[in-house]
């Protein structure tokens, strides 16, 4: 007899549990394979399971597509802020700028290397930080550095900053919604066991191609070991003519 195995993934899931309602509202009232209750257990589980799938999908398609948006984002605000960095040095080593000053921008004065920019929070420390330094700075009488503007920089910095705060709050959105999802896989292979339990154990007198058959119809899957011989028509004929030669075989010995 092959082995049977729960499904893996959500779509699976639901076809498990459609195709087992499905097939119970089809069954005679004398002849009900699942009992009242696990039946309006699964009906009710079911359409909460539906929702929070759907929820998850939008949730997922959404992510992503926002996340395109936002990292172009999040590369604009890192060229802008680098640039300003490296023609800021360039200024004080052309002495137009005095290399104290650069402390205004929380920047080593000793040395001209642009600051790590790789992860979000650095983006946002470092454009919080060049854009109040070079206010302080301009407002001591300094001339303001052009190409890029720091205006320019503070658009796309401020941009940034809105999308970075809305990135999070999606990220925990989807978080949510995922844990939310796990516990209710948990709870739909405990069904779908059950479920599965009761088929196989209301058809269990069955020869074994039938029984296969009739637990198929309610949603079961089954698979073959390597080598096992496949389950056929044939076969239940085979067993039910050893049966019936049996008790002749027995009155012979």
């Amino acid at each position: 007899m092959p082995y049977r195995r729960l499904p893996n993934t959500d779509q699976s899931r639901l076809r498990a549990l459609q195709q087992a309602l499905q097939k119970a509202s089809e069954a005679e009232y004398t002849d009900q394979v699942l009992n009242y209750k696990i039946v309006n257990e699964a009906q009710r589980f079911l359409m909460q399971f539906e929702m929070q799938v759907t929820q998850y999908r939008d949730n997922y398609e959404n992510k992503v597509n926002a996340n395109k948006k936002y990292r172009h984002i999040v590369q604009n605000a890192r060229m802008y802020i680098s640039h300003f960095i490296q023609v800021l040095n360039l200024s004080v080593i052309r002495g137009e700028i005095k290399r104290e000053q650069k402390e205004l921008y929380k920047l080593d004065p000793e040395t001209n290397i642009v600051p790590d920019l790789t992860t979000d929070e650095d983006l946002l420390t470092w454009g919080q930080n060049i854009i109040e330094g070079e206010q302080e700075r301009t407002s001591m009488g300094g001339f303001p550095i052009y190409n890029p503007a720091i205006n320019k920089v503070k658009v796309h910095y401020d941009i940034f900053r809105e999308h970075h705060v809305n990135y999070n709050l999606r990220k925990q959105n989807t978080t949510r919604v995922q844990d939310n999802l796990e516990e209710l896989r948990k709870t739909a292979d405990e069904l779908i066991l059950r479920i599965w339990n009761q088929v196989e154990d209301h058809y269990k007198n069955l020869l074994p191609y039938a029984k296969m058959q009739h637990c198929k119809a309610y949603g079961l899957i089954y698979y073959y070991r390597t080598g096992e011989k496949h389950l056929t028509a044939e076969t239940d004929k085979e067993i039910k003519r050893r049966e019936e030669m049996q008790p002749t075989l027995q009155w012979i010995e």
